[in-house]
């Protein structure tokens, strides 16, 4: 049964079409495997009895004759997607015992195109992280170790569950979110493939917010082709979220060429970091020149306001959270602390259900939309992200894409940054100002550190330009040429 972990999902697609697999078969492989991987934490709910009842209900599709682009897959959910019926905590006390009544439009895309739900994967607590560690139930463990070290690594963040259940080969591949570089930071961590569409492209009905105008669902998986069929599986407009976009549909798997001849692809100075691993820029000159040998030209480019997006981020993101968070009262649903009235219980429900890193960036959002402060950080800040976004919009004038690292460091061990927030926020300078423009990327594993690490290239490109994104990170993907995986040291006995 271990080698059909190890299928790619266009590699089960076409065995399920021809009918030499079973839907049940590949879903009790992963369940199986998801069994024996309990160690790593990635999962906060187990779902086998639901699995193998979709995948049976899929086989019986199959054999009417009915196959949806997703038929018979075993996925796994990020634990800030809605599901209906079932525990759904954005890995936080807060939500104890919340069955949403209703399905969030992405998992239901994924449903009506046929694919196998294996469970609910752990997260950092409301998406609020870059390592996993803020979750209520536990820190995920990376499948990855050091090169003869066994300390325990973090698998990056808020989407560390989902990349270490496809890194681990137990989800054929998993939804995600990326507030601020959470699937591609991640991804990066654990050589997999995590792309963030554009703002827009997927529903964020059913998504249990964070920050409402970066938030955006992507997937993360094995490979590149992988990642384009499970985002043309999710993506597509929704009339229930306002803010999803009303744009064509494109086949981003046929985007896969393999041909970017006559490409123009930017490389931003402002990414070269006092300090950077040498490692990390040695990889990036690696892949530019990947990039030149399949007839890409590289372009040197400025976007001149990279060094501010940071601190806007971590301005406009917490005064969101705080304003969407505010809903989480010990009134309506989750976890409720009893107090002497109606504000003790407030404050009694809201200190004990949030975490220390959501009580935070609480208090940052509360304190920067605040009276008096409004207009010297908020406001201030919004400024910074429109220049950000002009930079992009500029640079996309003379080049179809950027290439970039995916993050400044390969994955490190839990404690490391826990108790420096700041050290810890820097973690996403590489992945935050596509969020703060609103643009997609893409991070796909390149190589790996001295201590035997995945470290990832990411791809950048214009608005509702996921093909062109698609394209390069094809072509980066065939030149690493990167097959490693880590070793199932934290398998148990079934």
């Amino acid at each position: 049964m271990s080698q059909l972990t190890n299928l790619t999902i266009s590699q089960a697609r076409d065995l399920l079409a021809k009918g030499e697999l079973s839907s049940r078969q590949l879903t009790e492989s992963h369940v199986e495997a998801m069994a024996q991987a309990t160690q790593l934490n990635a999962f906060v709910s187990q779902l086998p009895d639901v699995a193998l009842e979709m995948a049976e209900a899929s086989d019986s599709r199959r054999a009417g004759g009915s196959a949806g682009p997703l038929e018979g897959i075993p996925l796994a959910i990020k634990d800030l997607f809605c599901t209906k019926g079932t525990l759904t905590m954005a890995g936080s006390h807060i939500l104890d015992g919340f069955k949403p009544p209703y399905e969030s439009t992405v998992s239901d895309n994924l449903w009506q195109a046929g694919a196998v739900m294996l469970g609910k994967t752990n997260m950092d607590e409301f998406a609020m992280g870059s390592s996993n560690e803020t979750s209520y139930f536990g820190p995920v463990q990376n499948p990855w170790r050091g090169r003869g070290d066994n300390r325990a690594l973090v698998p990056g963040g808020s989407s560390g569950g989902s990349a270490a259940a496809v890194a681990g080969r137990f989800a054929m591949a998993a939804t995600a979110t990326d507030t601020g570089g959470s699937i591609r930071q991640p991804a990066a961590f654990t050589g997999t493939v995590g792309s963030k569409p554009t703002y827009g492209r997927c529903s964020r009905w059913g998504v249990v917010a964070f920050a409402s105008s970066l938030d955006q669902a992507g997937p993360i998986t094995r490979d590149v082709r992988d990642n384009a069929i499970m985002l043309g599986a999710m993506a597509g407009y929704d009339p229930k979220d306002s803010t999803s976009a009303n744009v064509p549909l494109p086949d981003f798997e046929a985007a896969l060429t393999g041909d970017i001849r006559g490409l123009k692809i930017g490389v931003p100075k402002e990414y070269v970091l006092d300090g950077m691993p040498g490692e990390i820029e040695t990889l990036w000159q690696q892949g530019i020149g990947w990039l030149r040998q399949a007839g890409a030209e590289i372009i040197d480019i400025s976007l001149p306001h990279t060094k501010y997006a940071l601190p806007a981020y971590y301005i406009v993101a917490p005064a969101e959270a705080s304003s969407n968070l505010a809903r989480y009262d010990g009134v309506r649903f989750g976890l409720r602390v009893p107090g002497g009235d109606l504000r003790e219980m407030y404050e009694n429900t809201r200190a004990t259900g949030f975490g220390a890193e959501v009580r935070r960036r609480v208090l940052i959002g509360t304190y920067v939309l605040s009276a008096g402060y409004y207009d010297a950080y908020y406001l201030k800040a919004q400024k910074i992200r429109r220049l950000i976004a002009r930079d992009f919009t500029e640079a996309y004038e003379t080049v179809d894409a950027i290439l970039t690292p995916s993050a400044p460091s390969a994955a490190f061990p839990f404690g490391d940054k826990a108790d420096d927030p700041i050290a810890m926020y820097l973690n996403d300078i590489f992945t935050v100002p596509a969020n703060l423009a609103g643009l997609p990327g893409i991070s796909v594993p390149a190589g790996l550190s001295a201590e035997g690490l995945p470290l990832g290239l990411q791809i950048l490109a214009p608005a509702f330009d996921e093909e062109t994104m698609f394209r390069v990170a094809g072509v980066v993907e065939q030149a690493a040429n990167f097959t490693a995986q880590p070793e199932q040291w934290w398998k148990v006995p079934a």
